[in-house]
């Protein structure tokens, strides 16, 4: 399989069924933003290179014609199996909340919290299995943190429904995160 091939399969992944392993943002149409899905990739040493020019690359050369790119934003055309709509309404999330991420990311969270960075919002799991798939995207070992989100919610701490898996936050400062 060609580096082309391989990183069209990757993007798929990402794009039709997993974007909370990427941390990423889709819109209700299935668009994520260029920028949001490189950040994403370059976590991994395989694509540290990739650019846009080579997703307009794969698109270009694939015959399957799985992605199409506009205004910045890239998407796949079908095969979803996700609800493709990331609703921004407040909610009360569950009790414990989980967030894997790098070891080396460990102590600014527990000194600063967890911020959104470069995306709109924290992502947060609802299971140990998905947030320690998104630790690993970052670490072989990744550190997993346990939030309050009942105690968060209890002192005004604003949470939305991603997805299934998946729980949003404006911020959650430090003292409603431990480590597992």
């Amino acid at each position: 399989m060609n580096k082309l091939e391989e990183l069209s399969k990757e993007i798929s992944y990402a794009l039709r069924h997993a974007p909370w392993e990427y941390e990423l943002e889709m819109d209700e149409e299935g668009w994520v933003p260029i920028a949001q899905l490189l950040d994403a990739l370059h976590r991994a040493e395989k694509w540290k290179n990739i650019c846009e020019a080579d997703l307009n690359e794969m698109i270009e050369r694939s015959e399957k014609k799985r992605h199409e790119i506009k205004d910045g934003k890239i998407r796949a055309f079908y095969g979803h199996s996700i609800p493709m709509k990331i609703l921004k309404e407040v909610k009360m999330p569950p009790d414990i909340l989980y967030h894997g991420t790098a070891r080396r990311f460990e102590q600014s969270i527990m000194e600063n919290g967890l911020l959104p960075q470069s995306r709109q919002y924290v992502h947060l799991s609802q299971d140990v299995e998905t947030a320690e798939n998104v630790g690993k995207r970052h670490d072989d070992k990744p550190c997993i943190l346990v939030i309050d989100a009942k105690k968060a919610w209890d002192d005004g701490i604003r949470f939305y429904l991603g997805n299934e898996k998946v729980w949003l936050a404006d911020v959650i400062p430090g003292k409603y995160i431990k480590k597992m």
